[in-house]
């Protein structure tokens, strides 16, 4: 009788975890479905002009102060860039002079 004991309480087991499975994935895809439903519903039902606020790029406006800050920067920036390279060609040039004569 204890051999018959093993199988029948592993099937009952295997049977208890199989109807858990099964039915959490049914509740799981009826929750789906009516959400889906209500999301097409909402959707569909929508009113085609929807009011928005203004793009932000007409709500941003121009400062005056940061323009001329970011001008004098970038101009300051350039004279550094310009003023390295030609520091780096004089020093190509003095060091062939020194190497070649």
């Amino acid at each position: 009788m204890s051999f018959l004991l093993g199988p029948l309480s592993g099937a009952l087991v295997a049977g208890g975890v199989y109807y858990g499975f099964s039915n959490l994935i049914r509740t799981r895809t009826q929750q789906h479905i009516t959400d889906l439903h209500n999301l097409s519903v909402r959707l569909v039902e929508t009113p085609t002009l929807v009011p928005a606020p203004d793009p932000a790029a007409t709500r941003v406006k121009p400062h005056a102060f940061s323009a001329e800050l970011k001008s004098r920067w970038n101009e300051q920036i350039a004279a550094l860039f310009t003023n390295v390279h030609s520091l780096d060609r004089t020093a190509v040039e003095w060091g062939k002079s020194l190497v070649y004569g």
